[in-house]
Formats: structure tokens, sequence, C-alpha cells
């Protein structure tokens, strides 16, 4: 049986956008793919990948999918 731990995804959608590119820089592709380019700009620290995602009308399970396969990916 799987642990809870393994099933958990790396990048959560209340995560700070600044943190996930931080800590994981293959992100910014895939932000960038989705239209999503304010993770260089200063409200990046503050705003949450939801919130980034609803205030320019991007579907947030989808970019929460891409990001996650990104990160697993390359791990």
């Amino acid at each position: 049986m799987e642990s809870t731990a393994s099933k958990e995804k790396p990048i959560s959608k209340v995560m700070p956008i600044g943190e996930v590119v931080q800590k994981y820089p293959q992100t910014i592709e895939v932000f960038l793919r989705h239209g999503l380019m304010c993770f260089g700009c200063a409200i990046a620290r503050f705003e949450n990948v939801e919130q980034g995602a609803q205030a320019h009308g991007i579907d947030v399970d989808a970019l929460m999918k891409d990001l996650n396969a990104a990160v697993v990916e390359t791990n």
C-alpha cells in the first residue's frame, strides 16, 4: 500500500508562484506555455498559483497537472 506522502503532488494551488519557480525552475516553461508570464513580477511572491491562473483566465487544473508533471519528470 502506498503512503500518503507518495501520492501528494510537489506543487499545490496555494503555493506562491515565486516559491514554485524558485524551488522548481523547470516550471517556468510551463507557466509560459499556459500564458502566465507574471512569475517574474513582484506580486508573484505573494500570489499563489490558483490566484494567478484565475486572474489571467487560465485553467487551474490543467496548469497544475502540467506543473506537477514537469517536476516529476525531472526528478
